[in-house]
């Protein structure tokens, strides 16, 4: 199954479609959420993976929803693993009707 879409970093879509138009930085979002503030810096820098944890409070801070966010982590997760493995995975037989 190609994807023609390349993957995207959830840390992309809070930075560039949440912080960017608020004008708010990692670090007063992370106050705001009472987490650690390289929790957000390293999510918005694409070098950490969306937590369920944070997913929880983004979606209440921002009005979505967990499954928003813990979805885009998914997606991208999914996309990378099948690029570093597709010819591992296209090696597994398909299981047939007897």
């Amino acid at each position: 199954m190609a994807s023609v879409l390349p993957p995207v970093h959830p840390g992309e879509i809070l930075r560039e479609e949440y912080l960017v138009p608020l004008r708010m930085s990692a670090s007063a979002l992370a106050k705001k959420l009472n987490v650690p503030r390289t929790r957000i810096e390293r999510l918005a820098a694409e070098q950490t993976a969306v937590t369920t944890d944070t997913a929880l409070r983004l979606a209440r801070f921002f009005d979505t929803t967990p499954e928003f966010w813990m979805n885009l982590q998914i997606s991208y997760d999914l996309k990378i693993e099948i690029a570093a493995k597709k010819d591992e995975i296209a090696a597994i037989p398909v299981m047939t009707a007897a």
